[in-house]
Formats: structure tokens, C-alpha cells, sequence
């Protein structure tokens, strides 16, 4: 299965994430089959860039988000907003 999640990068306590697509056993820092965005907490507002048509694109063929990018992917609007 193919998940869209996060992958840190970036200093000690100054984590940047990015978005990629990538198999779900793979672990956090592996290789990853796409890159399709950042997301950065450190600055106010928290700091989000998603490329929504690659986005879609791997939702169609069935990559399943996890919750935190599909908390992003609602924010961006991408996904609908579900309730929690």
C-alpha cells in the first residue's frame, strides 16, 4: 500500500516536514517515491505547501493519507473537512 505522510527534516528542535509519497513499510527517512510538499510548524501561521494536482493524483490511485496529512490536506483544501 502507498501512504502520503510526513518525512523530517530540518535541525534538532527545529523539525520541517516534508510531504511525500511513499510505501507504507517503509520507514520514516527511506526513499521515497514522491515529493509533493513542505510543511513547516516553526513559524506562526504554520507554514503549508501542497502541490494539489500531484496530490489528487495519488489519491485517485488509492494512497491512503495519514492523519496528521490529512489534517493538512483538509486545511490546504484538498480534502473536506471531516469532523474529530
Amino acid at each position: 500500500m502507498v501512504r502520503i505522510r510526513l518525512r523530517r527534516v530540518g535541525a534538532k528542535k527545529k523539525p520541517d516536514y516534508r510531504i511525500v509519497v511513499i510505501d507504507s513499510h517503509a520507514p520514516r527517512d527511506a526513499a521515497y517515491l514522491e515529493l509533493i510538499g513542505n510543511y513547516d510548524p516553526m513559524v506562526e501561521p504554520s507554514a503549508i505547501k501542497i502541490d494539489q494536482d500531484r496530490a489528487l493524483f495519488w489519491l485517485k490511485r488509492g494512497a491512503q493519507p495519514s492523519d496528521r496529512v490529512a489534517r493538512l490536506m483538509a486545511k490546504s483544501g484538498i480534502l473536506p473537512v471531516t469532523a474529530t
